[in-house]
């Protein structure tokens, strides 16, 4: 199918322009949206682009939180927008769940891999267990301010593999 072929490529490149520059480039998006929808024009008519609409402005809500909190980049949300246009909006959730996980493996590798996990635990835990007198002697300022990305447009990429071959 043409979405599949759009999807593929989109999500190939996507893939290596994140891994590699931390980045998804518009100038791939912008085209794989506009072929989609001009597709499904093609396909089925107003319903059809309605559909594609419809997992088009999925994907963003999806991501939006995330990206006003400054967790992940813009990029991400257009690939995963860009990912709800061609497929729909039961794809996009799919892809949108399967990519949290995959998202969050991703992130403990790097953690471990960057030798940050034991930051980001305390970073995590501590406040709680001092707050309830379980550890003395804790501040929040005594830590060094670390901060660490993955590229999600991969976790996203994956997402997408899990819902192609699930649906």
């Amino acid at each position: 199918m043409f979405t599949d072929l759009i999807l593929l490529i989109v999500t190939v490149i996507c893939i290596l322009t994140d891994l590699a520059n931390r980045r998804i480039y518009n100038i791939v998006l912008l085209p794989a949206v506009t072929l989609a929808i001009g597709y499904h024009l093609y396909a089925g008519g107003l319903p059809e682009v309605f559909f594609s609409l419809e997992g088009l402005i999925l994907g963003i809500v999806l991501l939006l939180i995330p990206y006003l909190m400054g967790g992940i980049g813009a990029g991400d949300v257009k690939f995963l927008a860009t990912i709800g246009v061609l497929k729909g909006p039961s794809f996009i959730f799919t892809t949108f769940l399967a990519g949290a996980i995959a998202g969050g493996i991703l992130a403990v590798y790097y953690l471990v891999r960057n030798k940050k996990l034991l930051f980001t635990l305390k970073k995590l835990f501590f406040p709680f267990l001092h707050g309830y007198g379980l550890i003395q002697n804790y501040s929040a300022d005594s830590e060094v301010e670390q901060s660490s990305t993955i590229p999600y447009g991969a976790a996203i990429a994956i997402g997408s593999a899990v819902a192609y071959f699930v649906r």
